[in-house]
């Protein structure tokens, strides 16, 4: 949760579940790319299944968002070829394509389905990866499309993709009378969302267990905040923090056995962990200062949280075998939310001076940057390759999210319509 948004847990609230909310897919604006972006093709696989989706489709829209790549559109290829023996090398020349997917897509008799994918590398002529997918439902098809991305992502960069992941955010719909908000898990793209939690109250800062399986959040439900553990398949719901004052910040440790929380029930806010077996707590800062919004390093042995005991809120580090406690943040006079990348270099923070921005500490060199310029940004989050940040912003006077590039050269936008959009968390890798 937004250290701005802190004092709203002193809000008195009622539950009440409702039922009718249509699921809210989320729309992508991709508003800049790299300029050397890569140039490649992508082409649409051949299927005589008119019901199938062109696999090609989401696999080049993925390629598209990560920045780096530049998809040929299909009105401008020379041909549509689906196996290797089909392309003629002369006809893509001229087009300045080094690589190109092509592939194709069977129904088989048991009515699943079989894909084939190959990557061909246009200069040299041949193929450099291929792989086959069997008996593939067709509501997987979709999720085959994002491995494809995955794999070609991987393949060409060296950087392990991030597209067969999902995303969780909260949506809220203003109502006559009162507001409904909806808990969602999406995949990365914005697509198949499906509700996870629905309530006529506030849902703040779900956090994803390191195994993809539950979500942590904040819910009002009992007229305060509390905070619960759910299994993403429905199957198991249990509040673990309801004490007196507020419980929030939730954050699962690395190997997913604690979770770290804000809790006041010793009068001031302050960071404590919570072994998720026993229930068992750990208080970890003491200070008469508000100390909230922890964050895991990756190798759990520190925290990173934000603290006003300085006079403003700042980033701050605390190493859990000694206690000791150091300032990370030191640009301006407003740095919150602390998030911190898979491989631990960068720390991203909700930067304030003339608006509020996304900023990115480096750790190894100590350079701060300002990476985004939309307005009233929070909740950073990184994708589990730590190449892109999501993050909640404000456009049109409505919530959005938007996902930006951790040197800032490419930014999209997703948005929800005729809702608003916050607390985004994106969530961990999926099985291979």
């Amino acid at each position: 949760m937004h250290y701005r948004n802190l004092w709203a847990l002193s809000l008195s609230l009622i539950l009440m579940l409702f039922s009718a909310q249509s699921k809210a897919a989320l729309t992508i604006e991709i508003s800049e790319g790299f300029d050397n972006a890569l140039p490649i093709a992508v082409v649409p696989f051949q299927s005589s299944d008119r019901r199938v989706q062109d696999l090609a489709q989401v696999v080049s829209a993925d390629l598209k968002r990560s920045g780096r790549f530049k998809p040929l559109s299909s009105g401008q290829m020379p041909a549509l070829p689906s196996e290797l023996n089909e392309i003629d090398y002369a006809q893509w020349r001229p087009m300045n394509i080094d690589n190109m997917v092509i592939g194709k897509v069977i129904r088989l008799s048991n009515g699943f389905y079989q894909v084939d994918m190959r990557l061909v590398n246009v200069l040299r002529k041949e193929q450099v990866m291929g792989k086959r997918w069997s008996n593939v439902p067709e509501a997987s098809l979709r999720q085959v499309a994002h491995q494809i991305s995955d794999a070609v992502y991987e393949e060409l960069t060296g950087i392990r993709g991030a597209f067969n992941t999902q995303i969780a955010y909260v949506t809220m719909l203003r109502g006559a009378k009162q507001r409904f908000y909806t808990l969602e898990v999406a995949d990365a793209d914005g697509y198949n969302p499906q509700p996870i939690l629905k309530s006529s109250k506030p849902i703040m800062s779900p956090s994803w267990s390191p195994d993809g399986s539950k979500l942590a959040y904040v819910s009002f439900e009992e007229n305060r905040s509390q905070v619960y553990v759910q299994s993403l398949d429905g199957t198991y719901r249990k509040k673990i923090a309801g004490y007196r004052g507020i419980n929030s910040s939730p954050a699962w440790s690395p190997d997913g056995t604690q979770l770290a929380l804000t809790l006041s029930k010793g009068g001031n806010a302050d960071i404590y962990i919570m072994d998720v077996a026993s229930g068992g707590l750990k208080q970890v800062t003491r200070d008469r200062a508000i100390e909230t919004e922890a964050t895991w390093a990756p190798d759990g042995k520190s925290l990173f949280f934000n603290s006003d005991r300085r006079g403003q809120p700042q980033v701050f580090q605390v190493f859990l075998d000694t206690m000791n406690v150091q300032r990370i943040t030191f640009e301006g006079k407003y740095n919150s939310n602390p998030e911190v990348s898979p491989d631990g270099r960068y720390v991203a923070v909700v930067h304030g001076g003339g608006g509020y921005h996304i900023g990115l500490l480096d750790q190894q060199t100590k350079k701060f940057e300002v990476i985004t310029d939309t307005f009233l940004d929070e909740s950073p989050s990184f994708s589990p390759n730590g190449e892109m940040i999501l993050y909640a912003m404000n456009k049109g006077g409505r919530g959005q999210l938007a996902v930006v590039t951790v040197d800032g050269k490419t930014s999209q936008t997703l948005q929800v319509k005729n809702a608003e959009v916050r607390e985004p968390a994106w969530g961990p890798y999926l099985n291979r």
